[in-house]
């Protein structure tokens, strides 16, 4: 059985991961969301990330899931530790967390040689190399949490030159924080 390439994003109800500052901050899950994160994501193997958002991601290597921080980023960064990280990057010279592997390019071959032998679902983040992935259709479930905020421009989450069929098999929303979840796999 191969294992699923999942995409994981929180966005906008514009489209957008960053503000036009690169800022993104209002999409800070709250404790509820966090922890559906953490279930959606503890199956999870291996990461593979971009540079910008490997370096978002490296604090859970020490600075989050102390014994003083709550047991949702306690709960989340010892999985995340766990998992292997394929970092992918043409100009970061070292990565700095354990389990963590530098690649200089994004070789598809490789990508769905990964697929077909990993025991586990891959995910990915960083908008740059899920464009990649959604463009050579290795993107197999797309996971959106939609904030409720508009920001009108930045980054955008999903590629624009991209059409693609999805099927909505889960959906949730957050109460207190009025963030909606939205799952889909590629038909």
């Amino acid at each position: 059985m191969t294992a699923k390439l999942i995409y994981v994003a929180t966005q906008s109800l514009d489209g957008y991961i960053e503000d036009g500052q690169g800022k993104f901050d209002w999409a800070a899950p709250d404790e509820e969301v966090h922890q559906f994160v953490n279930d959606l994501l503890r199956p999870v193997g291996r990461y593979l990330y971009g540079r910008r958002m490997y370096e978002t991601m490296q604090v859970w290597e020490a600075q989050y899931g102390n014994e003083s921080d709550p047991a949702w980023a306690r709960d989340f960064a010892s999985f995340w530790r766990a998992a292997d990280k394929f970092v992918y990057s043409t100009t970061l010279k070292q990565v700095s967390t354990a389990k963590t592997h530098l690649e200089r390019s994004f070789v598809v071959a490789a990508i769905r040689e990964m697929k077909s032998r990993a025991r586990h679902d891959l995910g990915i983040g960083g908008h740059g190399l899920a464009a990649h992935a959604f463009r050579a259709g290795l993107i197999d479930e797309i996971n959106l949490f939609i904030a409720p905020i508009i920001v009108g421009c930045g980054k955008r989450s999903l590629p624009d030159d991209l059409r693609l069929a999805l099927t909505l098999i889960d959906e949730r929303r957050f109460e207190k924080s009025s963030v909606v979840y939205l799952r889909y796999v590629a038909r």
